[in-house]
């Protein structure tokens, strides 16, 4: 497992890929979870990348806000260089978080990334001859009737990322849902956040852990 900075680094190292895709792999959900009663609810990016930190909570936040939901990003509250004074502990963050009224905190924390190589085979395509062009010589039927367009082989390495998203009760403090997300090749940070915001909030409300207003909730 990758150490904690190098996790903190990945989050902004998005590679581009020929074929990205983000999925949802797994969720747990406790059985003291409410049905569909939070409405105020913080995203906290767990990141010291402020760039990724800011795109991930901007596009949870708009998904929920888009289903009715109160929500906030923990980056307006803890901006970058408060937390990285050193000072700012959990129960100040938790005071903080339940001062402003939120019933629960929605993390993300990037948990593993590993690489994959594979072989991308080379083409060969035949290229018909005009007809009885090659006749009369050898250089002639040589060169009309094997011209080939040759592409190599090649070697290609693709990233994986492997996400943990937990809903927490913001009193009790305790886990009420978890899942864990896989993204491969993402071609961007805007476009991989945009895509895995959308999967995390439909997943809540398929889930009841919200209630749906918007357009996803018909779905």
């Amino acid at each position: 497992m990758a150490s904690p900075v190098a996790i903190g680094l990945v989050w902004a190292a998005v590679v581009t890929g020929c074929a990205s895709s983000t999925q949802i792999t797994g969720t747990w959900k406790s059985p003291d979870a409410t049905t569909a009663n939070y409405n105020r609810i913080i995203v906290a990016a767990l990141t010291d990348n402020p760039v990724a930190r800011q795109t991930i909570e901007a596009q949870l936040q708009t998904q929920l806000q888009q289903q009715g939901i109160q929500a906030a990003r923990s980056i307006d509250l803890f901006p970058p260089a408060l937390m990285r004074d050193g000072k700012t502990t959990a129960d100040a963050i938790l005071d903080k978080i339940k001062g402003n009224g939120h019933d629960a905190i929605l993390t993300v924390a990037l948990v593993n990334t590993e690489t994959e190589t594979r072989y991308v085979p080379g083409s060969t395509m035949y290229t018909p001859v005009t007809r009885f062009a090659w006749y009369g010589t050898f250089r002639g039927y040589y060169t009309y009737l094997y011209p080939t367009m040759y592409n190599p082989g090649y070697y290609r390495e693709d990233k994986v990322y492997f996400l943990e998203t937990n809903l927490y009760d913001a009193t009790s403090e305790r886990l009420l849902w978890s899942a864990q997300s896989e993204s491969y090749s993402p071609s961007s940070l805007q476009s991989f956040s945009e895509k895995f915001a959308e999967l995390t909030v439909s997943r809540m409300q398929k889930d009841n852990l919200i209630k749906g207003t918007g357009a996803s909730a018909s779905r």
